[in-house]
């Protein structure tokens, strides 16, 4: 969220559709093919292949925002919906792989799926109503950390379902670790989160009782 130094993001309208939202919207795109490979099932190494693409477009919207001052009300919203849509949806289809008997599995459970999603419905609650009370609750870096080790751990989840890479006998340790890390790493954005929000509420109510007329 722009502070009082910054020029606050263009309402919705013609502006909001410059490159960066059709990137943006490109990336929905994507995630619904992504989808629909992973759900077909066979087609693992090109899933991996364009879920780290759709994924690498998330940097350059916000990149190409920032630096042509492109900043809109619409990609505010729409960029981290389509995150959550990409990755959540994503833990979703390889979690119905995962229990498919006599295929190759995706290392992904229940309790990682309830994990990520849970965890962004909350942030995404809790963000919502300290922007609207004029709280600045933009992404932080754990943030940003979770969702690239999420991408590493979905990336290496959908490799270990290739029967190409069966060879290599140290991938699917490895994605086990970077899934459960992924996880880990999801729960501790998401107190540092919830840290930094009871932090702004409390600074609020400490303001309010500042203003009050003193007694008597």
């Amino acid at each position: 969220m722009s502070d009082s130094t910054q020029t606050a993001p263009a309402r919705l309208g013609r502006e909001s559709l410059n490159l960066p939202n059709l990137i943006t919207m490109s990336r929905f795109v994507l995630s619904l093919i992504l989808f629909a490979i992973i759900d077909h099932g066979g087609w693992w190494l090109s899933a991996a292949v364009l879920f780290v693409f759709a994924a690498g477009t998330d940097w350059l919207d916000g990149y190409l925002a920032r630096k042509y001052g492109q900043v809109t009300t619409l990609g505010r919203i729409l960029d981290p919906f389509v995150d959550k849509i990409i990755v959540g949806g994503t833990f979703l289809f390889l979690l119905e792989k995962n229990g498919v008997e006599g295929e190759l599995q995706s290392g992904v459970t229940a309790w990682m799926v309830i994990t990520v999603i849970g965890r962004e419905m909350f942030v995404s609650s809790l963000r919502g109503f300290l922007e609207q009370q004029g709280k600045d609750f933009s992404a932080s870096i754990s943030g940003k950390a979770k969702m690239a080790l999420q991408c590493v751990a979905v990336t290496a989840s959908l490799m270990s379902m290739s029967p190409e890479l069966q060879d290599w006998k140290w991938l699917v340790p490895t994605r086990d670790v970077l899934l459960w890390s992924a996880v880990a790493v999801t729960v501790w954005s998401g107190l540092v989160y919830v840290v930094r929000g009871a932090r702004l509420l409390r600074e609020d109510g400490s303001e309010a009782e500042s203003e009050m007329p003193a007694e008597g």
